[in-house]
């Protein structure tokens, strides 16, 4: 009976693997596509093949994603990278497709993403529970729904602010490279990242309300002081930061990109991060 179950339980492992690496093989085309346009054809048009390797980046890991939090919530730190990249593709082909210039991230942005699932895959055998709780579906689910969607919007400021910093070197050291060339100009990159930056502080505000009505059902408290809690709350004051000072002095350039590096810094340890400490290296779960 023993040796049935460990046999069911491996094979369910290696169909998870082997789900997880052609999810992974899905968005090497899209990885790869932009750096073959600025090595050989330039940075013009985007065509059908354009959509199709982008359509197909986002297929896999949405698919992989939503088989697995299918009927539960797995809180597991490979199911969090790979929702949040379902996410930032979900989000970056409507951007690409009502932004003029936002496509040109994609040199930037989608390697990043291939790296974040090999990562995810790498960890699947990693604890995934299901989450548990006494307070109403409702509330959690948009709880959830709203940290993902926070975190894909400050990949993608993250990602503007670097191409702004690239664009920026190029043009000061008059050295433009086939890369540089490829992304939005200076100016689009951060406006790009202002108004992704604006979304992510109205989203995470909702989530820090969400969270607490959630911890209230659980505990009946409004706040704790964990890791997450303070992590998800010093984002949300430092973003607050960014976006008055913006405002006030218009500040742009190193000290913009700087700050916007610290919130995602501060992001990533407070959503994926904890998961990782937890799941990976400790080996227990917390949601």
């Amino acid at each position: 009976m023993s040796g049935r179950k460990d046999g069911s339980a491996f094979g369910s492992m290696s169909q998870n693997i082997l789900l997880s690496l052609t999810a992974l093989v899905t968005l090497v085309p899209a990885a790869f596509y932009p750096y073959r346009r600025i090595a050989g054809q330039g940075a013009d048009g985007r065509g059908w093949s354009f959509w199709g390797a982008l359509l197909l980046a986002a297929a896999g890991p949405g698919i992989w994603a939503l088989l697995q939090v299918a009927g539960q919530w797995h809180t597991g730190f490979s199911t969090a990278l790979w929702v949040t990249t379902a996410a930032c593709m979900a989000l970056f082909i409507g951007l690409s497709l009502f932004h003029g210039t936002a496509w040109r991230l994609a040199p930037l942005l989608l390697p990043y993403l291939l790296v974040v699932c090999l990562f995810a895959t790498l960890t699947e055998d990693a604890p995934a529970p299901v989450m548990r709780g006494n307070a109403p579906g409702v509330w959690i689910d948009l709880h959830i729904a709203v940290s993902v969607f926070t975190y894909a919007l400050l990949t993608l400021s993250a990602v503007a602010s670097l191409a702004a910093v690239l664009q920026t070197r190029a043009l000061k050291t008059k050295r433009p490279t086939p890369l540089s060339r490829f992304l939005p100009p200076v100016a689009e990159s951060e406006r790009l990242q202002l108004r992704l930056l604006i979304a992510s502080e109205v989203v995470l505000g909702a989530g820090l309300a969400t969270g607490m009505a959630v911890l209230y059902f659980e505990q009946g408290q409004l706040f704790r002081t964990d890791h997450k809690s303070l992590l998800s709350l010093a984002t949300f004051v430092v973003i607050g930061i960014l976006l008055l000072a913006e405002y006030r002095t218009g500040v742009r350039g190193r000290t913009a990109a700087r700050t916007m590096l610290i919130v995602y810094l501060l992001a990533t340890l407070a959503y994926p991060g904890v998961k990782f400490v937890s799941n990976v290296l400790i080996g227990q779960w917390t949601w």
